[in-house]
């Protein structure tokens, strides 16, 4: 699953920004016996996982070495929780350190390797910006003036939203920061385009905003966590390193651009209403001048694009771009994150996810699995090194296979450790086997697949039935002429 990054709460008031509620929710938390109890979980997902686990490690035992009967067990476990949502997401990743070092599938430092990533450092750091933007009131900012004037046609309403949602993705990494940001100011706005709920507009207007923000920001590194794990996974495995620039523009011009304009065609085809009832500027708040922690913030996320977008010429990796942004927002004189932003308002849960799930691909690696996986793969599906593009399109059902089985992030978990077996099978290049997971993790049959999509659809009162219709035609849209579209891409480019 997609790592959770919940946003802080303001502490200071500012003309842009809504009431906070955070100290009445801090004060309920620590009241100890008055606070509310967490909702009970089914245990049966949980079970069902432990026996599954179990299961697998026993049968393989006796055909394969134990470290690699017990890595199996081990990706059965945590793909298995990570799927169900059986458990917090935090942790399948601790039980995973524990149970790799006690057993010593793979020695500590392949447990931990998630931990010195330059990935992990890009996510933290784009955790922490993400509390700059809410904490300094910027976030509000960048959304009004990204919504701007809606325009008086429906469709102009839509692209525009969606349009917003994309440039948003190159300025705040967390698609889950984005979506929070966005949503609360999509629903004001369909109130004041008289779109009630329920209807086509404010339906459209929503799902724009949603999907606008999230599936073209696969194609911009630092704006998804499959993006980053797969990077930290090929780097920590292979030394593999990804450049903002030769990421961005070896899939934003069809999983970027050509993807937003699917989003707000069909958008368009499948929610169609009438045109505003009135100018989205009217009654809009006029913003207040940038205050001086804006402006020196604003001034960070300009700098940090400017860097990764030049990282082949400099060499420094995005993750301590982001780490160096993220030290000078925590700075205590810089003013831009709360005072005690580290103690209470970092989510490390996603942290540990996200440390976890690269370390458990290190270990795939280490126990020799993925390789068998391969043999397995090569045995029953005569992948041949003349066949470039079928092998391509195989390798992508395979990854689109397991992202619906086993959810985004799952994919490069698998993958990843493989794919150096899978380029020697196939004849493809590393880099090309490891971007057909791309194509993957960036289509969605399902929103039970995404978490972002799942809070989405909750905070905006979406029906699942609307959310699913998307789904599946933007899933279907997206096999028939994007992915075609991308291996025509990556052939002019030289990547096939």
């Amino acid at each position: 699953m997609e790592a959770v990054i919940f946003m802080a709460e303001p502490v200071q008031s500012h003309p842009l920004r809504e009431p906070s509620t955070a100290s009445a929710h801090t004060q309920a938390s620590a009241a100890g016996p008055t606070a509310t109890p967490a909702p009970r979980t089914s245990l049966r997902p949980l079970i069902g996982v432990l026996v599954a686990a179990g299961s697998v490690g026993a049968l393989l035992a006796w055909h394969l070495p134990m470290p690699m009967a017990g890595a199996a067990a081990l990706v059965i476990l945590c793909i298995g929780l990570w799927a169900t949502a059986a458990v917090p997401e935090y942790w399948p990743a601790l039980a995973f350190f524990l149970l790799a070092t006690l057993f010593q599938l793979a020695p500590a430092q392949t447990v931990f390797s998630g931990f010195h990533s330059s990935t992990f450092w890009l996510f933290f750091g784009g955790i922490v910006l993400g509390i700059a933007i809410r904490h300094t009131g910027l976030g509000q900012r960048i959304a009004l003036l990204l919504s701007g004037r809606l325009g008086t046609t429906y469709s102009g309403v839509i692209v525009r939203v969606t349009l917003a949602g994309l440039v948003l993705a190159f300025l705040l990494p967390s698609s889950m920061a984005r979506i929070f940001l966005l949503l609360p100011l999509i629903v004001a706005l369909a109130d004041r385009l008289d779109y009630r709920p329920g209807s086509n507009g404010r339906t459209g207007m929503l799902i724009a905003a949603i999907f606008g923000t999230w599936a073209p920001a696969f194609s911009i590194l630092p704006s998804n966590a499959p993006n980053m794990i797969l990077a930290g996974m090929a780097e920590n495995l292979y030394g593999q390193q990804f450049s903002y620039w030769s990421y961005l523009s070896l899939h934003f011009p069809v999983l970027g651009l050509l993807k937003a304009a699917v989003v707000a065609l069909l958008v368009l085809w499948m929610f169609p209403d009438r045109a505003p009832a009135r100018d989205a500027a009217e009654e809009r708040p006029t913003p207040a001048s940038m205050s001086g922690a804006e402006r020196r913030l604003l001034a960070v996320l300009l700098g940090c694009l400017l860097l990764w977008l030049s990282d082949g010429l400099h060499g420094v990796s995005p993750g301590w771009i982001g780490l160096g942004a993220a030290l000078y927002c925590l700075w205590p004189a810089s003013g831009l994150t709360p005072a005690k932003c580290i103690n209470e308002q970092i989510n490390y849960a996603s942290l540990f996810f996200v440390a976890g799930i690269i370390g458990l691909g290190a270990v795939i690696a280490a126990t020799g699995l993925g390789e068998a996986a391969i043999d397995w793969t090569g045995r029953h599906l005569e992948l041949s090194p003349d066949r470039p593009l079928g092998n391509a399109l195989a390798l992508t059902a395979i990854s689109t296979l397991f992202a619906i089985l086993a959810s985004l992030p799952g994919v490069p978990a698998i993958m990843t450790p493989a794919a150096a077996g899978l380029a020697d099978t196939t004849g493809l290049s590393l880099m090309a086997v490891l971007m057909t997971q791309v194509l993957a993790f960036s289509n969605v049959l399902l929103p039970y697949q995404a978490p972002p999509l799942i809070a989405a659809m909750q905070m905006a009162k979406l029906p699942m039935a609307a959310m699913t219709r998307f789904c599946l035609a933007l899933f279907a849209l997206s096999a028939v002429a994007l992915v075609p579209l991308e291996m025509a891409w990556w052939r002019l480019l030289g990547v096939l």
